[in-house]
C-alpha cells in the first residue's frame, strides 16, 4: 500500500467510515464476545424474509415471532401443554351469558419508553381492529364478533361480543402502545420499521432492522419476569439453508432450523452442536387455486379452469405418494399427511377413514380422469375440454429444499397422467398468490393451541373485499358447509363438543381437494453447545426452539460460558477486517449498496 493512502484511512476510520464497517460486517461488533468477557450475542440464523413488522399486517412466521417477541398479548400459552396462562392479563372472567369479557391488566408493568402499560393500551388496539379494516388484516379473525370493547379504569378491560366465542382466552393478538400507534395515518402502508428503538412490552426490546439482512434485539430489563439473559439476540438472514450451516459450524450464529435430514445428520458428527429433531406444529401441504374471487364476487387471476372441476383435483391427489415424500424428501423426519391439524395436536387432529382417505393409485387417477372426460391424445398428452393438453403451473419458494424436491416427484407422478407441470421457484411467492397468478402452490402454516386462526383463513370472511384488496385468505377458499361448521365451533365452549366440530370441519375441506396435507414435519434445528448452555422446548418434552407459541426459547435460553462469537468466527471477522482495509474502494462501494438496498421499498 502507498504510503500517503495511509493517513487517509485512519481519517476514514476516524470521521466514522468504522461504524459502517460494522454495519457490512456485524459480526466484526461482536468480535470480543464470549471468553473475552464482551456481551454475549445469540445469533439466529433465519431463511424466510419479513413481511412487515407492523403486527397488524404481519402473518409470515418470522414476523409473529419477532412479535411476540417485543409485545405481549393479553394471554399466553403454557410451555408444558400449550393452555391459556396469564400474560398482559393476570385474570380473565366471563359473564353467565359468555356475552361480555373481563380482564384484569397486570399493575406496574411500563412500555419499554418508561410509559404505563394500561387497560386503554388494549381497548385502543381492539377498537383500531374494529374501526379500520387494514388493522385487521393479520389477526382480524379475533376481533369481528367483538361489538364494543372498553378500559372504564387502567386495570380493566371489558370486551362485549355479539354472540359467545371460544377463543376469548387465547386471543393471539399483540397489544400496542397506544401513544405510538395513534400517530399512524395509514395501517396499510406503515410497516413499523423506520423508528428504533421500537416501543414494546415483550422480553426484548428491537433495536435495528436491516431488509434481508438481521434484526438486532436487546433484553428488556422492566421485563416482568424478568430479563433474557443474553445481552443481544440478532436473527441473520440466509437466503441459502446451506450458508446457515456453514455459520453455524464457523461459530457465526448459535443456531439454525429447516434443516435438511443430510444437514442434520452431518451435524450430528459435529462437535459442539446439539442437534433437537422433534414433532412440529407445521403442516406441508398443496393448495389448489379453487377460483380466486373477492367477497364483491368480483374474480381474478389466471388460475387453470380445469382445476375447478372436483374430479381434476381428486385425480391428481390420488397420484401423489404421501409415503415416498416422507421417506424419500423427509427421510423420515415427518409424518404423513392427513388431516389439517398435525397429531401434535391430539385433542384437535382427524384422520380420514379408509373409505374416505384418498389412497395413492394412479391407475385409479387415470381412469377417474377418462371418466371426467379427459382424454389422452396420440402422444399420450391429457387434454382439457377445450382440446388443449393440460399443463399447470405450481408455486414454489426458493428457498426451500423440500417444495423443489417434491415439485420433481409431482412432476414425474402427474406426468404418468398425461398432465404437465411447471415449478416455478420464486423469492417471492406473495404477489402471485396475492393476485391469484397460480394454478398450485406449496402451502403451510404453524398451527397455534387453539386452532381458530388456522381455520378461520379458509372461511367466505377472509376473502379480500375486492381484487385489489389484501385479505386474510389462505388459498381463495368460500364453502358454505365449512363456514358454518366454523361458526359453530367458534362459539362452542364445551371442549369435547368443539373438538368434534373442529374435526368435521377438516373432513369437509379434505373432500374439497382445495388443500390436503402431505406431510407434518418434524423441528429439525441445531445450536451451539459453546454458545448455549440450555434453552427451552415448547413442549418442553420433545418440542421446538424455532416458532413457539410464545417467546419461551429465547427468553429463557442460557449463555454458555463461551457464548457468543467462537474464536474461529474472531479470526474470520479479523480476515474480514483485513480485507475490508485492503480494499476499501470496494467496501465503500458496498456500503452504499447495502444503505441504498435497506432504503429501497423491496420487501415481499
Amino acid at each position: 500500500m502507498a504510503p500517503q493512502v495511509l493517513p487517509r484511512i485512519r481519517v476514514l476510520l476516524a470521521s466514522g467510515v468504522s461504524a459502517a464497517l460494522v454495519a457490512v460486517f456485524p459480526q466484526a461488533a461482536g468480535a470480543a464476545d464470549g471468553r473475552s468477557g464482551g456481551p454475549r450475542v445469540l445469533t439466529v440464523a433465519v431463511s424466510q424474509s419479513v413481511d412487515s413488522l407492523s403486527p397488524f399486517l404481519a402473518q409470515r412466521l418470522v414476523a409473529t415471532t419477532i412479535h411476540r417477541l417485543i409485545y405481549e398479548t393479553l394471554t399466553n400459552h403454557d410451555v408444558k401443554d400449550g393452555r391459556p396462562i396469564p400474560g398482559l392479563a393476570t385474570s380473565w372472567r366471563s359473564s353467565p351469558s359468555k356475552l361480555t369479557w373481563t380482564y384484569t391488566i397486570r399493575a406496574n408493568t411500563s412500555w419499554s419508553d418508561g410509559r404505563p402499560v394500561t387497560a386503554d393500551d388494549a381497548a385502543w388496539t381492539f377498537n383500531k381492529m374494529l374501526t379500520d379494516p387494514d388493522a385487521a388484516t393479520a389477526n382480524g379473525s379475533f376481533t369481528a364478533n367483538f361489538r364494543r370493547v372498553t378500559a372504564p379504569d387502567p386495570r380493566t378491560l371489558v370486551i362485549e361480543l355479539r354472540k359467545p366465542q371460544a377463543t376469548m382466552a387465547a386471543l393471539d393478538v399483540p397489544i400496542v402502545p397506544r401513544h405510538v400507534w395513534e400517530k399512524v395515518g395509514d395501517f396499510a402502508k406503515f410497516n413499523n420499521d423506520r423508528t428504533f428503538p421500537i416501543v414494546g412490552n415483550g422480553p426484548f426490546v428491537m433495536t435495528d432492522f436491516k431488509v434481508d439482512q438481521w434484526v438486532r434485539l436487546k433484553p428488556n430489563k422492566g421485563f416482568w419476569r424478568g430479563a433474557p439473559r443474553f445481552d443481544e439476540l440478532v436473527l441473520r438472514y440466509y437466503k441459502d439453508g446451506d450458508a446457515g450451516v456453514a455459520a453455524l459450524r464457523k461459530g457465526e450464529v448459535s443456531f439454525v432450523q429447516g434443516l435438511t435430514p443430510a444437514q442434520a445428520a452431518a451435524l450430528r458428527k459435529t462437535a459442539g452442536i446439539r442437534v433437537n429433531d422433534a414433532p412440529g406444529r407445521r403442516f406441508f401441504a398443496l393448495a389448489v387455486n379453487p377460483g380466486a374471487r373477492a367477497k364483491d364476487g368480483t374474480a381474478f387471476g389466471n388460475g387453470h379452469r380445469a382445476l375447478r372441476d372436483p374430479a381434476v383435483r381428486r385425480a391428481l391427489f390420488q397420484a401423489v405418494d404421501r409415503r415416498a415424500i416422507v421417506d424419500k424428501v423427509f427421510q423420515g423426519h415427518a409424518v404423513a399427511g392427513e388431516g389439517y391439524i398435525p397429531p401434535r395436536f391430539a385433542a384437535y387432529f382427524w384422520r380420514p377413514g379408509a373409505a374416505q382417505r384418498i389412497a395413492y393409485d394412479p391407475r385409479k387417477a387415470a381412469a377417474l380422469l377418462d371418466r371426467a372426460g379427459y382424454r389422452r391424445d396420440g402422444a399420450g398428452r391429457r387434454l382439457g375440454k377445450d382440446g388443449r393438453a393440460l399443463s399447470f403451473r405450481i408455486l414454489c419458494h426458493a428457498t426451500d429444499p423440500n417444495d423443489k424436491a417434491v415439485g420433481q416427484y409431482l412432476q414425474e407422478w402427474w406426468g404418468g397422467l398425461g398432465i404437465g407441470l411447471t415449478v416455478n421457484c420464486l423469492d417471492n411467492v406473495s404477489d402471485p398468490w396475492g393476485k391469484g397468478d397460480y394454478d398450485l402452490a406449496f402451502d403451510g402454516w404453524s398451527v397455534n393451541p387453539d386452532p381458530d386462526f388456522v381455520l378461520s383463513i379458509h372461511t367466505c370472511g377472509a376473502l379480500p373485499a375486492t381484487p385489489g384488496d389484501t385479505g386474510a385468505t389462505d388459498n381463495f377458499i368460500c364453502d358454505r358447509r365449512f363456514d358454518e361448521l366454523y361458526a359453530r365451533q367458534s362459539g362452542e365452549y364445551d371442549p369435547v363438543r368443539r373438538a368434534e366440530l373442529v374435526r368435521r370441519m377438516q373432513s369437509r375441506l379434505y373432500d374439497t381437494d382445495y388443500l390436503q396435507v402431505l406431510a407434518y414435519p418434524n423441528a429439525v434445528e441445531a445450536y451451539r453447545t459453546d454458545h448455549i448452555a440450555s434453552i427451552t422446548t415448547m413442549p418442553e418434552a420433545a418440542g421446538n426452539i424455532w416458532g413457539q407459541d410464545g417467546y419461551w426459547s429465547w427468553w429463557s435460553a442460557e449463555p454458555a460460558d463461551g457464548s457468543g462469537v467462537t474464536d474461529q468466527a474472531s479470526a474470520t471477522t479479523v480476515m474480514s477486517w483485513m480485507g475490508a482495509v485492503a480494499g476499501l474502494g470496494a467496501v465503500l462501494a458496498l456500503i452504499v449498496g447495502v444503505r441504498r438496498r435497506a432504503t429501497a421499498d423491496d420487501r415481499e
